[in-house]
C-alpha cells in the first residue's frame, strides 16, 4: 500500500474522540499519525493500520 507523509487516511473504525480521519506524519515499518479531530499523535505498526484503512486522500500540493 502506497501511503506517504501528508496523506489523510479515512479509517474503518473511529478514534475515541469520534473522528475517523488520520493525518500521516511519518510512514515506514511504523506509521506516526495525528488524529484530525483531537490532534493526538500516536505510532502504530504498519500491519495493524493497513487492514483498517478505508480510503487514502492524497495531498498533492507539489510545486
Amino acid at each position: 500500500m502506497d501511503v506517504r507523509p501528508g496523506d489523510i487516511l479515512v479509517m474503518k473504525k473511529n478514534h475515541p474522540c469520534g473522528s475517523n480521519e488520520m493525518y500521516v506524519i511519518r510512514s515506514g515499518m511504523d506509521f506516526k499519525l495525528r488524529c484530525t479531530g483531537c490532534s493526538r499523535e500516536f505510532m502504530i505498526p504498519r500491519n495493524k493500520i493497513e487492514k483498517n484503512i478505508k480510503k487514502i486522500v492524497r495531498n498533492d500540493e507539489e510545486n
